[in-house]
């Protein structure tokens, strides 16, 4: 069975920084694009960040270029969120998805499979 589990949310404060994770079982990371996703309350769900099969290309959404890394751990089959200077707005549920194409696009494009999601609270 393909699962994408989410890992490493919780509540920080504006400025801070934060590192989620998405961990699969039951195929390769390495062989799928993987995105991030992130659902704000009463919003429509937006891409963040993704990153490529094949060497690793990434895309991300404006408003987080310069803020948040994404990155592979192919030794523990795993894809990294790296979130740095941290924004209110920046709050909501993240979600990673992985789709076995070799280049990745964060707006539109199909994703086929989902994680379940880890809240992210940006608050003092």
């Amino acid at each position: 069975q393909l699962q994408l589990v989410e890992s490493g949310g919780g509540l920080v404060q504006p400025g801070g920084s934060l590192r989620l994770s998405c961990a699969a079982s039951g195929f390769t990371l390495a062989y799928y694009s993987i995105g991030w996703f992130r659902q704000a309350p009463g919003k429509e769900r937006e891409g963040v960040a993704c990153i490529g099969s094949s060497g690793g290309s990434t895309n991300y959404v404006d408003s987080v270029k310069g803020r948040f890394t994404i990155s592979r751990d192919s030794a523990k089959n795993t894809v990294h969120l790296q979130m740095n200077s941290v924004k209110p707005e920046d709050t909501a549920i993240y979600y990673c998805a992985a789709v076995g194409t070799r280049l990745c696009v964060v707006s539109g494009g199909r994703w086929d499979y989902w994680g379940q999601g880890t809240q992210v609270t940006v608050s003092s």
